[in-house]
């Protein structure tokens, strides 16, 4: 929960280990349009995680990206499996 509490300030946060800020820049990057993901990046990922691990989390951020453009017209709320808390205001 603390980890999840932090995620939106994972780059200034201490509790993410360096892999865990590649695969989370690695999501920035696929899902941003104005962003991309180079070569430097793809090495620095293959130093912590496998060619198929890296597939698997390639799928998952696009799985994640294709619901959160899917379901919003269509009305589908979130069913409260994993509610990302608010950030502090200030």
């Amino acid at each position: 929960m603390e980890k999840l509490a932090e995620v939106m300030a994972w780059r200034d946060s201490e509790l993410f280990s360096e892999a865990e800020r590649l695969a989370l820049e690695y999501a920035e990057r696929i899902t941003y349009t104005d962003q991309r993901v180079d070569e430097a990046l793809v090495d620095s990922l293959k130093k912590h995680y496998t060619d198929a691990q890296i597939v698997e989390l390639t799928a998952a951020i696009a799985m994640e990206n294709f619901r959160s453009k899917f379901n919003p017209p269509l009305g589908i709320e979130a069913q409260g499996f994993c509610m990302v808390p608010q950030r502090p205001k200030g």
